[in-house]
């Protein structure tokens, strides 16, 4: 059915006298007989929680990516014990390679999750390079700029420390803003002309990485010293150090608690409930109220803002400049991670970690054995092939009892 994104026919405000109309119960309560009010309306189940058999079905997926480990490693390495030892307990012997290995899922967290709030709506953004790269130059330039205006009050005693962090806080939030702004024109021509934003978010965000390439090499480069970079953020907004020599750093726990509120924003709030709708039947979304437009705008800026958001971490926590280039891999990544997670943000932080320890013990092997690094872009590319084949998931399903 070919209809208007933003109503129902033409229909944009009123509801109808019968159906949804007269029902007054929570979201997602409404009445048995509303289906057959219009042809073809299906009242969608919504879940919070992630079915046991989709958790199953991804497990069983990523045991295969394990045992393909071991046998490309039997295949193509001289000392096979060995470059199995430190792939897979390489990222944990010690506090450095694990500090790093978790501080390697931050990104891809904040990735995962702006790609599940935009597939809840039914969008995909497939623009996450550009917006991670984006986010965390907007991100660098607002914080160096701030912080040369903050930087002779921060070790004054009282209120000009706070607005030192609160100035951290508004650099953050300014990639965050931009990257979900760059986000939402893709969502924008999706409501408002039906245009793919699988193409325009990718467009986008092409565009945007040879931008931010210009400007980093460019008018905002740093001559003092020998990368391609920005200026380096001040040191009092840098994320401090939780597990040094690593590079893990608060981040971590703010990141943490980000997912903690998309949780609780998908589930216990109405705009939430509205991307849900909306992603699962749009047709009944609409049939019900919600302006279904509006959601894959909103939907798609938060999507972007969150990826930007993954960049400006990678800024405050690891890199404290744009490097150019830094970001190259993490928006596909990100998306990786969802596909694991089946967009589940509850199930996204195991994926970025499973994911990170992929890469860090692939770093090791190769450091300490005879294997290459693009023995972790095999096995991540086959995880990836699996995940979106549904072959698997669908056995898992086929077995559920019903």
């Amino acid at each position: 059915m070919n209809s208007d994104r933003n109503g129902l026919g033409g229909w944009r405000s009123g509801r109808p006298s019968s159906g949804l109309g007269g029902h007054r119960g929570p979201p997602g309560t409404a009445r048995a007989n509303t289906a057959g009010a219009v042809p073809g309306l299906r009242i969608p189940y919504v879940p919070r929680y992630p079915s046991l058999y989709t958790a199953a079905g991804m497990i069983f997926i990523l045991v295969i990516s394990l045992v393909l480990v071991v046998v490309l490693a039997f295949l193509f390495s001289k000392s096979p014990g060995r470059t199995l030892w430190y792939f897979f307990l390489g990222p944990l012997q010690n506090r450095y390679q694990f500090g790093n290995m978790l501080n390697g899922a931050v990104p891809l967290i904040l990735g995962g999750l702006g790609v599940s709030i935009a597939m809840k709506a039914n969008n995909f953004n497939l623009g996450g390079e550009g917006q991670i790269y984006a986010g965390a130059f907007v991100s660098t330039i607002a914080a160096v700029a701030l912080g040369n205006r903050a930087g002779p009050f921060v070790n004054s005693p009282g209120l000009p420390v706070f607005l030192a962090w609160l100035g951290a806080v508004a650099a953050l939030l300014a990639g965050a803003v931009f990257s979900g702004a760059a986000a939402w024109v893709s969502g924008f021509c999706r409501a408002r002309w039906n245009t793919s934003e699988l193409i325009t978010s990718f467009l986008i965000s092409g565009s945007l990485v040879l931008i931010v390439d210009y400007l980093v090499t460019g008018p905002f480069m740093d001559r003092q010293t020998n990368l391609l970079s920005t200026e380096k953020i001040p040191e009092f907004f840098r994320f401090p150090l939780i597990l040094p020599p690593s590079n893990l750093n608060t981040g971590f726990y703010f990141t943490l608690g980000v997912v903690l509120l998309v949780l609780v924003f998908l589930s216990r709030t109405r705009t939430g409930y509205e991307i849900r709708m909306t992603g699962s039947n749009d047709l009944f979304a609409r049939y019900g109220g919600i302006e279904t437009g509006r959601i894959t705008m909103c939907a798609m800026f938060l999507s972007g803002a969150f990826y930007g958001l993954a960049g400006g971490f990678s800024v405050y926590g690891t890199y404290y400049a744009t490097i150019k280039e830094f970001s190259s891999g993490l928006g596909w990544n990100g998306l990786a991670t969802a596909l694991i997670a089946r967009f589940r943000p509850v199930l996204i932080i195991p994926a970025a970690v499973f994911f990170a320890w992929i890469g860090a013990g692939a770093r090791m092997a190769m450091q300490f054995s005879d294997v290459t690094l693009e023995m972790a872009s095999i096995v991540q590319g086959v995880i990836l092939l699996l995940a979106t084949s549904q072959v698997l998931l669908n056995i898992f399903k086929r077995s559920a009892p019903r």
